[in-house]
């Protein structure tokens, strides 16, 4: 399993040979804004984009990407699939259930507690993490939330190579919050999001690593366009 960040919580997961981008936000990011980058030309091919919730940092992008690659398919919670699917895009609505089959593997939509709802005021539906289950691995990507005791049922479905935490503090999790997280999900390694993109979210890297460190744990702070392999 592949695994590219490229700002705040937008990444891009390859598994078996399938390319799944993780809440897409560049048009509006200030980080890349800044550099003035064309960065569709990163992607060669996307066939899913998978959203956990509806605010414009996460979703900004989705008719871009779809314009582009016009077999993308949209996975998220029944609302959100239904605000894009009325714009002509291919969407799969799901909501808190069971897992679901797709060609990389298995994908459950998680609990986040958080609020979801796009810029116009339509509401967005119930904000969501993703459970991977696939023969490259097990892989929980949280989405933006505060800690949660449901976290505890996250690894009674199968070992976690790797959670994908918010840290930025403020809207989601802080660094503390993040490590009880990953003792909730008996998760040794993690990767931070959600931290940095904006002035209210930053945080010092440095004491983020040896805090978790200290508590046996592996946190990886990746800079833009970064590939880890799990």
């Amino acid at each position: 399993m592949k695994i590219t960040f490229f700002s705040h919580s937008t990444c891009m997961l390859e598994i078996h040979g399938k390319s799944i981008l993780i809440d897409p936000f560049f048009s509006e990011n200030p980080i890349f804004r800044n550099r003035k980058k064309n960065f569709l030309k990163f992607f060669k091919k996307i066939d899913y984009i998978l959203l956990t919730h509806a605010h414009y940092d996460h979703v900004c992008d989705v008719e871009l990407f779809s314009h582009k690659f016009h077999n993308v398919l949209v996975i998220s919670n029944y609302e959100i699939s239904n605000f894009f699917g009325k714009k002509g895009i291919k969407t799969y609505g799901i909501n808190y259930g069971s897992f679901i089959s797709f060609p990389f593997g298995k994908l459950k939509y998680t609990w986040a507690a958080h609020s979801s709802v796009f810029n116009d005021g339509t509401y967005g539906g119930n904000p969501g993490g993703f459970l991977f289950h696939t023969d490259e691995g097990n892989l929980y990507i949280s989405g933006d939330t505060s800690v949660m005791y449901e976290m505890n049922l996250i690894p009674i479905f199968g070992k976690l190579k790797l959670s994908i935490l918010p840290i930025g503090g403020k809207y989601t999790m802080d660094i503390e919050e993040a490590i009880m997280a990953s003792d909730f999900l008996k998760s040794e390694k993690i990767l931070g999001v959600h931290y940095d993109t904006f002035e209210d979210i930053r945080i010092d890297r440095e004491e983020a690593k040896k805090k978790f460190y200290e508590k046996g744990k592996e946190l990886i702070l990746l800079e833009q366009e970064k590939t880890i392999h799990i």
